[in-house]
């Protein structure tokens, strides 16, 4: 694998074990060749890059930015994601705000592997499939660990 991956912990709702969300992810990512930057951030943050780079207003769970001039190239960019709206996801759907972390860091991978949401045929190949890789990834780590202890958090 020839992938550059940074995760970066910039809010403070909850502490992230960041090693772990990476260690995650490059399983997630395989053999394949990528230049990817995570970012977890705060609402206010994801307010601002919500107007600055859709155009919309509030914060989001989610924003990709693709940074690939090719759509054959490796994908490259920078995957925001607001753990605060991760959270209130999580109670909303009653699953756990680590497992909405994990599935909006697949739903930005897919999006800069040339997946879109915008149509609704599209929306459910794409929900599938983040689906499948949140599921084998639950199975093969422990996303409550997720959540960094004391002393540990990242």
């Amino acid at each position: 694998m020839s992938g550059d991956l940074r995760v970066l912990n910039r809010q403070r709702t909850r502490s992230v074990d960041t090693r772990l969300l990476r260690e995650i992810l490059l399983h997630s990512l395989g053999e394949t060749d990528f230049d990817l930057t995570i970012q977890l951030v705060d609402p206010a943050e994801m307010a601002r890059l919500n107007e600055k780079h859709l155009g919309h207003t509030g914060s989001t769970d989610v924003i990709t930015l693709d940074f690939a001039n090719d759509p054959e190239a490796p994908p490259a960019g920078e995957i925001f994601i607001c753990l605060a709206d991760a959270i209130e996801q999580a109670r909303e759907f009653r699953t756990t705000w680590q497992s909405e972390l994990v599935r909006y860091a697949i739903h930005g991978i897919l999006h800069l592997q040339g997946y879109d949401d915008l149509k609704p045929t599209a929306r459910r190949k794409m929900k599938a499939i983040e689906n499948r890789r949140l599921k084998a990834l639950a199975a093969k780590f422990p996303l409550k660990r997720l959540e960094a202890k004391p002393g540990r958090a990242r």
